[in-house]
């Protein structure tokens, strides 16, 4: 055999070893959670009551379009939460929140709280290093476990679970990072239930979220959310007490949805 030919032979056997090996799909670097319940564009508006009277507006929105962190599209979600400034001498809340939400994970890579609640004041800021494991924040640099989750980011991974699986009575275990530290963040599955809002009647999954530290309202008890009972798993209600007493927060208008809302229960006159 020449030299040449030998050479020749070990290129072929080059060629088709590196054929081979890109032909076989590289591990994925993060996890991968399939989502049915939201995209991109999705905005939910609320109607925020407390007692009998309308107490403020609140709405979660997911921009149009994806933004990028560390190479990977994510979701920009936004969470904001006002009363009326004729109310405003009752308790002023001017509450945003924000996360960056990794698309195919569901997981966050930054988060933005700003609380406004009365004469309480907060302003905080992680970036969450997905890679390392360090939460990178207002208040320091912490360890954190991997896929560890924010208040908003929790919320949008539950929507894509498959929730009627769960029985009722059960707990789904997360972990929430907050204020220097992560705490875990049980989500308790009460039951379903049929609720009616200003933007029609819906059949619902009722979920208990049993937050220590962080949550999305500065609250001192439980609270309740009610869920769409289909793929979408939209919050229809929310109740929660704060230092005045118990509000509400109903589903007023949606848009953007990724499918179908079928657990809207229609009017004999929308059949």
């Amino acid at each position: 055999m020449s030299i040449a030919h030998g050479v020749s032979m070990k290129s072929s056997i080059a060629a088709i070893a590196l054929f081979v090996v890109g032909a076989i799909p590289l591990r994925e670097e993060f996890r991968y959670v399939p989502n049915e319940a939201y995209g991109f564009g999705e905005r939910l508006e609320y109607r925020v009551g407390y007692k009998f009277i309308t107490a403020g507006r609140a709405y979660f929105s997911i921009a149009p379009e994806p933004v990028m962190r560390e190479g990977r599209p994510c979701y920009d979600i936004n969470f904001e939460v006002r009363s009326l400034e004729s109310l405003d001498w009752l308790y002023r809340v001017r509450d945003r929140y924000r996360t960056i939400l990794d698309v195919g994970g569901i997981f966050p890579w930054e988060f933005e709280q700003h609380i406004r609640e009365g004469n309480f004041h907060r302003d905080f800021y992680a970036r969450f290093d997905q890679r390392n494991h360090k939460a990178i924040t207002t208040e320091g640099t912490f360890d954190v476990p991997p896929y560890v989750h924010d208040i908003v980011s929790a919320f949008y991974y539950v929507r894509t679970l498959d929730l009627r699986k769960y029985p009722k009575g059960s707990v789904i275990q997360l972990q929430n990072f907050f204020d220097r530290k992560t705490h875990d963040l049980g989500v308790r599955i009460l039951g379903r239930n049929t609720v009616e809002v200003e933007s029609g009647t819906f059949r619902c999954i009722v979920i208990e979220p049993l937050i220590k530290e962080g949550g999305l309202f500065k609250s001192d008890g439980r609270i309740l959310i009610w869920l769409s009972d289909d793929d979408r798993k939209i919050p229809v209600k929310v109740s929660t007490r704060i230092p005045i007493g118990t509000i509400d927060a109903e589903l007023t208008g949606y848009s953007g949805l990724r499918g179908p809302m079928q657990a809207r229960v229609l009017k004999p006159t929308e059949q």
